[in-house]
């Protein structure tokens, strides 16, 4: 089993196996599945995710998922839960417990122990006459044909199924509580992702850096501005309020196309309605701005004063490409 064919053939024998067994999912949809999101939603509880081996693994990520989309959740793993995480668990809270068989050791031995306590659970497993299929108030089929393994052993297509059930419980969830980006990014300040979903324009904005020119101001002076503040382009304004900008290649096209200067004035060589955006705007919008109309910078205003230029520099600089 050398061969690069043999290799690329048991990768997508794999990819067809468990792509398969996530598109069947749907036949296997009852109200148990929408019973179970309503009850969640309705919960003023946590959700309890539980298993073991592999699917406690699944069950993390699962946990990581809600809770990044508004859905308050916690991860008991099924072993530790019997001696002493059961205490994790309140009375408003809803647990999902995930097995492929259904009739784990562990598992069976710590649902009784949970429906001591009142609490509703929701079960992932691919065996519905299992035994926890059987004693679980909500019971979602995780069903395979066969495991992606060679040998049908190694728990793989299971896994990957357990774990889109929970992605559509949390999306599900996501969307009726009308969790929306805003949301998103408090739960990911962090990294590139807090920066597109926070940074704004004022933070990285350069404030000593602020090219201006008036109508009148001749050539020489528009020269100087723009050399001065290292941006590329200054602004004209007028009465503190931008009306135009005049960018590096205004400049060259004049030296292509005249060689007297003496009567050039910033009112006759500016762009008129330059891109205006506000200093509260997200960087991540001022680079879309940017990348959609082609330019390298954008006029920064606040409370409709002009406040300076945003250059793709700026914004590069942070990480936000």
């Amino acid at each position: 089993m050398n061969s690069k064919e043999n290799i690329l053939k048991i990768a997508k024998d794999s990819f067809t196996n468990q792509g398969n067994a996530i598109l069947n999912l749907h036949k296997f949809l009852t109200s148990d599945f929408e019973n179970a999101v309503k009850k969640i939603q309705s919960s003023s509880g946590r959700v309890i995710v539980s298993g073991i081996g592999k699917s406690a693994i699944i069950g993390s990520k699962i946990v990581a998922t809600f809770n990044s989309t508004g859905t308050p959740s916690i991860f008991m793993h099924a072993a530790e839960a019997i001696h002493g995480d059961l205490g994790i668990i309140q009375s408003d809270d809803i647990i999902i417990l995930i097995s492929k068989s259904g009739n784990t050791p562990e598992i069976k031995n710590l649902v009784p122990f949970i429906k001591q306590r009142n609490v509703n659970i929701i079960s992932i497993t691919s065996e519905p006459n299992s035994y926890l299929a059987k004693n679980s108030d909500y019971f979602l089929n995780s069903h395979i044909e066969k495991e992606a393994c060679i040998n049908n052993l190694a728990p793989t297509t299971s896994t990957t199924t357990q774990l889109v059930i929970g992605d559509a419980l949390a999306i599900c969830l996501s969307k009726i509580n009308g969790f929306n980006e805003n949301d998103f990014a408090k739960y990911h300040p962090g990294g590139m992702l807090g920066k597109k979903l926070y940074l704004k324009v004022d933070e990285i904005i350069n404030k000593n850096l602020k090219p201006q020119l008036l109508e009148f101001d001749d050539f020489k002076t528009i020269i100087d501005v723009i050399t001065k503040n290292l941006l590329g382009a200054a602004v004209v304004v007028k009465n503190n309020k931008p009306i135009g900008i005049i960018t590096d290649g205004d400049i060259r096209r004049v030296f292509s196309n005249q060689s007297n200067f003496n009567d050039i004035i910033a009112k006759n060589l500016m762009s008129n309605n330059p891109f205006i955006i506000d200093s509260q705007t997200l960087a991540s919008t001022a680079l879309t701005i940017m990348n959609k109309n082609k330019i390298s910078q954008v006029v920064v205003t606040e409370n409709g004063d002009y406040l300076g230029l945003i250059h793709l520099h700026n914004i590069l600089k942070e990480g936000l490409f």
